[in-house]
């Protein structure tokens, strides 16, 4: 017979097992995206995400600063590249992954439930690649997945302090991105639908939690009394744009979820998700409602603006995670419950089956823009389509050094960001139009712009003089050359550069002038902007 003490070790290794397997895995994957946020060059939105880090402002017109923040830190270490810029969102993924394995431990105490929810994050696109994305939802998913955390150790310890950490984490997520409000239904319904709302309606503890978090969104609060409510008014506009309806964009919101969350994934998720809804609104489990809501009423928010609207490929990034520790806490209630065993069985195996495919695709699709020379979906590719720049900024160069110009024009935030990013502080660049994203922002180096040639680089049609956007700007314009932007052979954009003088830009315009105003402030000036040809 074995002794003893062969049977405790046994027992030892059969639990290291697993954990030293999820940390192989969490490692070979962060080793993974942080060649990638090195290598591939920024995207233009996250090109503009980084000139926003070099300015000093509360807030922007687009989001609140908290992604600014995080880039600054990253670039603070490892100066202005590639990987700076996208260091905060490594240390993002891997503090959700922590949380999200603490959540499930707390609630389950079951190792395999642990680690499941934590191989599910790294088996989506969302989070497996993209949170190396410079994005203003990735300091949300993990601010969101730390209020969830503190919510949690509330209803598990019962102790009230618990609700002011939530509250400071609910402040900095509303600090990153205003779709954190999507959430208040879940943590409403977490206070108010189980037995114990009564305890918590005459508790000090959560109404100094909505102070703190009020507080923390001050500065955003500040900015935009300042500055007529822009922020607002500007995010407004998506959320209460009517548009036809459409089933393309419909199409597009469910083609992009089966991609990015898991094509088996997602469907095992949402059907955790279900059950996980039904147990908690019927046995009033604070904790199962607060997960099952904070993914059902985003999520059918976003389903139903898809069918008149095109939702962002990031905007549900933050709902997903809960939906991992409620498709996870499922896996481990079913059993406890009673369900059949075959049919336990089969949960498990098609999470195990959800999580080694989704761990290979996101290994393909990284492989694809690493080290594949070919482009297999055309202009539509989401990384080729905002790639193949060094060509434009080279004659950009040239024609700087042949022309004599001393500064930049361009008239898409696309192109000022990407500019901006390439010349890092070389040569002033000047988005002449659209002057309100840039409320607060420091001046170029006017000495250098006044009086002086500049050039101007943007893309064709936007340089044609029919547009009635060139009967605000009197300067003189002479075409110097156009280059195409080609990602893996394929022409993305084709580019112009001219000759621009006898004119200096007003960066502080007035909001009633047609080079102040943004693309979509208000939905009645949309139409009307795009019949006059303003961008």
């Amino acid at each position: 017979m074995a002794p003893p003490d062969s049977f405790r070790n046994e027992a030892k290794h059969s639990v290291l097992r697993p954990w030293l397997g999820l940390i192989a895995l969490v490692a070979a994957m962060t080793v993974l995206r942080g060649v990638y946020a090195g290598l591939i060059d920024l995207r233009t939105d996250e090109a503009y995400y980084w000139t926003w880090s070099k300015e000093n402002v509360l807030s922007f017109l687009d989001h609140p600063p908290m992604i600014a923040w995080f880039i600054r830190f990253g670039t603070a270490i490892f100066g202005d590249t590639s990987f700076g810029a996208r260091f905060a969102g490594l240390v993002a993924m891997l503090g959700t992954e922590l949380l999200l394995a603490d959540i499930v431990w707390r609630r389950t105490r079951d190792i395999r439930a642990t680690i499941i929810a934590v191989a599910m994050m790294e088996a989506s696109l969302y989070y497996g690649l993209l949170m190396t994305k410079v994005s203003p939802d990735v300091p949300l998913v993990l601010f969101v997945t730390a209020m969830a955390w503190a919510l949690v150790r509330l209803a598990n310890s019962g102790d009230a302090r618990w609700w002011l950490a939530a509250g400071l984490f609910a402040g900095l997520a509303a600090l990153s991105k205003f779709t954190m409000a999507l959430l208040l239904p879940a943590v409403l319904a977490f206070m108010w639908v189980p037995a114990w709302r009564g305890r918590w309606l005459r508790s000090p503890y959560p109404w100094a939690a909505a102070v703190i978090a009020v507080l923390l969104f001050m500065p955003v609060l500040v900015w935009n009394m300042q500055h007529d409510w822009a922020s607002f008014r500007f995010q407004a506009v998506r959320a209460t744009a009517s548009h036809p309806w459409s089933l393309r964009t419909l199409g597009e919101f469910i083609g992009l979820q089966f991609g990015l969350v898991g094509f088996v994934l997602l469907p095992v998720v949402l059907a955790g998700v279900g059950l996980t809804a039904w147990r908690g609104y019927r046995s009033k489990d604070p904790v199962a409602i607060l997960l099952s809501t904070a993914v059902i009423v985003p999520f059918f928010y976003f389903l139903w603006k898809s069918l008149s609207l095109r939702v962002g490929d990031t905007w549900p990034t933050f709902i997903w995670p809960f939906g991992f520790a409620a498709a996870a806490i499922n896996l481990s209630m079913l059993e406890r419950e009673g369900w059949r065993p075959s049919f336990v069985a089969m949960s498990f195996r098609w999470a195990k089956i959800a999580i080694v495919s989704g761990v290979a695709f996101v290994v393909v699709v990284c492989f694809y823009y690493l080290a594949v020379p070919f482009n297999f979906i055309g202009r539509t590719d989401p990384v080729g389509g905002e790639a193949g720049y060094e060509p434009v900024v080279s004659r950009t160069e040239a024609e700087l050094q042949k022309t004599g110009a001393t500064w930049i024009a361009t008239t898409d935030y696309r192109t000022y960001a990407m500019l901006r990013w390439f010349f890092n502080g070389r040569v002033p660049v000047v988005q002449i139009n659209e002057r309100g994203r840039y409320q607060g922002f420091r001046s170029p180096d006017m000495s250098r712009i006044a009086g002086h040639i500049g050039l101007y680089v943007g893309r064709e049609p936007e340089n044609n003089p029919s547009l009635a956007l060139w009967a605000q700007i009197p300067a003189k314009r002479e075409l110097l050359e156009t280059v195409d932007r080609v990602w893996r052979g394929i022409v993305m954009d084709t580019y112009a550069i001219e000759k621009f003088t006898g004119w200096t830009p007003e960066l502080s315009l007035p909001p009633d002038s047609p080079l102040f105003r943004w693309r979509v402030l208000a939905e009645k000036y949309q139409r009307r902007w795009l019949v006059a040809g303003l961008p």
